[in-house]
């Protein structure tokens, strides 16, 4: 019983922003437990690359481009995927940017590209999605917030503000979406190494600081996110709804 509470065979799943990093780890690892993948990224080459390597791995996957800031292409896309591969029983809104700088210094146009990605972007594809999983009467959607939808540091500010959103967006999402039986969830990651992390685990002073200051003592690997994912894309978590999920290492729970 408890290993099919959490067996994904049969189910579609969407995640944004996955041609790298945490979003195709996520991708992996839903793949394992037995669902087909649709990888997204702005950039074809490497949306391309991501679909081979799950592909090589044995996995059914698929490929669909587009920038989740246009909404008319994201209906067009979210219409084909639907009409051509399957219904969409899970999406992972991951897609995201990072821009580092004082906040008195921050440039207004990098300030609306990273509320636009990291903030727009999700409730624009949620919006799409979730047509035909209203239809249906269910779905899963799961938002990637962080820690810092709660805490903020310096030279982050805005993207602070985004994930801040994204974390209220998660509640509200749940709030209207729940009497169709959808459910939407957010995963808050702490510090995984990661692309865009590079920056801050290579500066040994930050490293040891983190390190001091989780009380795992360690970064997160991304493939910590996995158990997360699938709980929250699967039957296990029907009656978890609005819910932010930090994988953090329990730095959220000390000061």
């Amino acid at each position: 019983m408890s290993q099919t509470l959490f067996d994904l065979t049969g189910k579609l799943a969407l995640i944004t922003g996955s041609g790298r990093g945490i979003g195709l780890t996520l991708a992996k690892g839903l793949a394992q437990a037995g669902c087909t993948i649709i990888l997204n990224d702005i950039e074809e080459k490497r949306l391309e690359d991501a679909v081979s390597l799950l592909k090589k791995d044995g996995f059914t996957s698929h490929g669909v481009s587009f920038d989740v800031r246009d909404e008319k292409v994201i209906i067009e896309k979210i219409a084909f995927v639907e009409k051509e591969i399957g219904k969409i029983d899970i999406l992972i809104n991951n897609a995201g940017i990072q821009i580092r700088a004082p906040l008195e210094e921050f440039n207004s146009d990098d300030w609306r590209r990273l509320i636009d990605i990291n903030l727009t972007g999700a409730f624009l594809v949620a919006k799409a999605v979730v047509q035909e999983m209203i239809k249906r009467k269910a779905g899963k959607i799961i938002n990637i917030c962080s820690i810092q939808s709660e805490l903020a540091r310096p030279t982050i500010a805005p993207y602070t503000a985004s994930k801040g959103g994204i974390r209220n967006l998660t509640k509200g999402m749940a709030t209207d979406w729940g009497k169709y039986n959808v459910q939407v969830n957010g995963i808050a990651p702490g510090y995984f190494k990661t692309e865009m992390t590079k920056a801050l685990y290579e500066d040994p002073k930050f490293d040891a600081w983190l390190c001091s200051r989780v009380p795992a003592n360690r970064w997160g690997d991304p493939s910590e996110l996995i158990g997360a994912a699938v709980f929250l894309s699967s039957k296990a978590s029907d009656y978890v709804n609005g819910h932010l999920l930090y994988v953090d290492g329990g730095l959220m729970a000390c000061v």
